[in-house]
């Protein structure tokens, strides 16, 4: 049988049995063999990056933030902000893991032992050292966000992002089709649309760094986008807070990017009504899934992470009572604003109209009654 091996099958049965060792005698610390190698790599290098933590292990930031955000809640890091640059995490061990530490290096001395029985394994780390540096030389250069399609960069905003100064980035594509939405071209996606390099956005990030507060991720719909999370935290490592928009159909996602610490405000968008939501999005009722905008709804009011609710208002869309029903819905919410319907020449579908200035003020009324924070955004006068 061993005759029949290759180097591929010996380097997995080589990792596979590594990590089954470690899990095995980390169990008592509650730590896994992933989060193990970050560990020993922040205790040797107290204050190091995040950034910097993913290319010492040439490991994905999404894959590094989750492992971190799992260490902090244990009580085994911390995540302390750079003194001369407040938007810089540095990451520490605490107290608590001193405690262990020496337990760890100790397993990670007695694995080595086991595995250099009847060999020269200083001779077989100088061949691996050698085999890995092969192997960076020849690897191909990857496309970092393969699946990441940026289609706008709003340079700055003072208004999408609360007391905040901040960069708008839109991702391209949505689960929703509102026939009033203004962004077609984020929706349907011409062909010929011209993407930003998500490379290009984040040097533009790096050169406001000081200047801008945070970054808006909007749409179209970001929680479709599949490397959202890799590319988030490549934002959150440069040391801005995120605001993401959504529309609250993917609370799979919304809850995995604001647990691994990711996201500092969410801004849901509720379209309507429980019984008009389908029609409202453009979508019929055996496509659409009324119970994930409940799932997300539920979720934000009950997490710590800040949030608000929007419905943007449309007269032939939301009358008074949808109003109240829509509020009723999220009584209790910490915010929600009411926006007025804007015409534009890029809006899916033509004819709708806004309620007046006047007439906003009532519908706010209205919903105070359910969410006294309840406000009106965005109206224009006369």
């Amino acid at each position: 049988m061993a005759a029949n091996r290759n180097y591929l099958t010996n380097i997995s049965v080589l990792y596979r049995n590594t990590q089954k060792f470690f899990d095995k005698v980390l169990s008592r610390y509650d730590v896994g063999s992933g989060q193990l190698l970050s560990l020993f790599f922040i205790n040797e290098h107290e204050g190091i990056t995040m950034q910097e933590l993913a290319q010492s292990g040439e490991v994905d930031k999404g894959t590094v933030t989750k492992s971190i955000q799992r260490l902090i809640e244990q009580g085994y890091v911390q995540a302390r902000t750079d003194d001369n640059d407040r938007r810089i995490k540095r990451l520490y061990t605490t107290e608590k893991v001193a405690e262990v530490m020496k337990s760890l290096y100790e397993y990670r001395k007695e694995l080595r032992s086991k595995l250099s029985t009847g060999l020269d394994f200083e001779a077989f780390e100088a061949l691996l050292d050698a085999v890995t540096e092969n192997s960076r030389a020849n690897s191909e250069p990857e496309e970092r966000y393969p699946r990441i399609r940026i289609a706008g960069l709003q340079k700055m905003t003072l208004l999408d992002y609360p007391g905040k100064v901040a960069a708008g980035i839109f991702t391209s594509g949505c689960n929703f089709k509102c026939p009033y939405c203004h962004n077609r071209d984020l929706v349907f996606v011409p062909d010929n649309y011209e993407f930003y390099q998500p490379e290009e956005v984040l040097s533009y990030l790096e050169k406001r760094k000081g200047i801008l507060d945070g970054v808006c991720i909007s749409g179209g719909e970001p929680l479709i986008q599949e490397n959202l999370i890799e590319f988030i935290a490549e934002i959150k490592n440069l040391g801005y807070l995120v605001k993401l928009d959504t529309n609250g159909n993917r609370p799979e996602r919304l809850k995995e990017l604001c647990e691994t610490g990711m996201i500092d405000y969410v801004a849901m968008d509720v379209k309507n009504r429980p019984d008009k939501y389908a029609m409202t999005v453009g979508l019929n009722n055996e496509v659409f899934k009324l119970e994930n905008i409940r799932e997300s709804i539920a979720y934000l009011m009950a997490s710590d992470v800040d949030y608000e609710f929007r419905t943007t208002v449309v007269k032939e869309l939301h009358d008074a009572d949808d109003i109240a029903e829509i509020a009723r819905w999220i009584r209790g919410a910490r915010h929600f604003y009411l926006q007025q319907y804007t015409e534009s020449d890029n809006v899916i579908q033509k004819g709708f109209h806004a309620y007046t200035a006047d007439e906003m003020r009532e519908l706010c009324r209205i919903a105070q009654e359910y969410v006294p924070a309840a406000e009106i955004r965005g109206v224009k006068e006369g």
